[in-house]
């Protein structure tokens, strides 16, 4: 059993997916080639958003993303403490000052009930707060509404960091255009992955399409003319086919992680109160970049361990809350200070996922889920 199995995707869609590379191949525009330019225009036109640019990464997407407001070094922008180390990565790089608002223990989304007294606290010790960057972790989008209307209260950019949200839904409307811009990312084992690195950025302000269009090239608008430092930050032709060729059928891929996770909750419903579910508030759609349970910490190891030892894979995304990464040690984070991301990086377990698990490999899961659990 694979815990994302790439390769029964690939085998599907071979001729397709090969036919794709090989176009590009052939007409030899690897750089920023047309393929580059169709797929901004099917995604930006899939979330609703106007612009859209593709690059190399989803962390350098969110790296261009901040440059393209030139927040002035030293300044604070606020992030989730739990989620993959990309995120606060490139507020570190930039220069920028990272805090963090704890999770709620339910969606292991920022909390917002904790946002604004964040916000009072640090203007309160003279902090200068720019942004907002809250993570829609797993597949499942923040509280989106909640966190601008904040924002823009406090004059506040927001950028949904929506590396493993790429078609999920918030109150109808799609993941990566609930704020001020969007980033998603390509990564093969994301929900739309391509065969290497890849990421885009969204947006509704023209301004900050351009900003950002220029600094993914060197901070450049014409060739050996550079009005900005920039990046060399630009999504492969060949990747940008794939993902065309991925995107036909990504909709109904969508559609099968739903029936996945539905079946998973059906199936281990029976073991409420040793396992809980990630909270699906009513109005999102969750894309179920993880399918992920929290089990508790003086078992979480065990049952993992038992698991693997049944041919069934697991992961833990995070085991470690990103203030305590030893990175960050110069920060002076106190443990007690996110107590609830704390507790879900001893407790979250990953669980196989993809489009195309099997009726038969998840009836598995569940029973050596359970046996695992009764036996402790």
């Amino acid at each position: 059993m694979q815990f994302i199995d790439l390769k029964k995707q690939y085998e599907k869609y071979k001729k397709e997916i090969d036919a794709s590379i090989l176009k590009v191949v052939k007409s030899g525009q690897f750089i920023l080639g047309k393929e580059v330019s169709l797929l901004e225009k099917e995604l930006s036109r899939f979330v609703g958003a106007k612009y859209a640019v593709g690059v190399a990464s989803g962390t350098d997407g969110l790296m261009l993303s901040l440059m393209s407001k030139d927040i002035p070094k030293g300044s604070v922008v606020i992030t989730t403490p739990f989620s993959f180390f990309a995120t606060v990565e490139v507020i570190i790089l930039l220069g920028l000052e990272p805090f963090f608002v704890d999770i709620d223990p339910k969606t292991f989304n920022m909390d917002i009930g904790l946002l604004e007294e964040v916000i009072y606290n640090l203007k309160k010790s003279g902090k200068k707060i720019k942004a907002i960057i809250p993570v829609s972790l797993y597949g499942l989008c923040a509280d989106m509404d909640a966190i601008n209307k904040i924002a823009q209260e406090n004059q506040l950019v927001v950028i949904e960091d929506a590396c493993q949200s790429f078609g999920a839904s918030y109150k109808d409307r799609r993941s990566c255009n609930l704020s001020d811009i969007g980033v998603t990312s390509f990564f093969p084992s994301k929900p739309l992955g391509c065969y290497g690195d890849g990421g885009m950025i969204f947006t509704n302000n023209q301004d900050t399409y351009e900003n950002i269009k220029m600094l993914r090239v060197h901070g450049s608008k014409k060739r050996y003319s550079h009005e900005k430092i920039g990046l060399n930050s630009r999504l492969d032709t060949i990747q940008a086919a794939i993902l065309l060729e991925k995107f036909t059928f990504f909709e109904k891929e969508i559609e099968l992680r739903q029936k996945v996770a539905l079946r998973y909750i059906e199936l281990l419903s029976p073991l409420k109160g040793h396992i809980e579910f990630q909270n699906i508030p009513p109005g999102y759609k969750s894309v179920y970049a993880q399918f992920t349970i929290r089990i508790k910490s003086k078992d979480r190891d065990k049952i993992a361990s038992y698991l693997n030892s049944k041919g069934i894979p697991t992961a833990i995304h995070y085991p470690t809350p990103i203030p305590f990464q030893p990175a960050l040690k110069g920060f002076n984070f106190k443990k007690d200070m996110f107590p609830n991301a704390q507790k879900a990086a001893s407790e979250v377990l990953s669980l196989p996922m993809h489009p195309y698990l099997t009726e038969d490999e998840q009836i598995k899961v569940a029973s050596a889920l359970k046996d695992a659990t009764l036996a402790l």
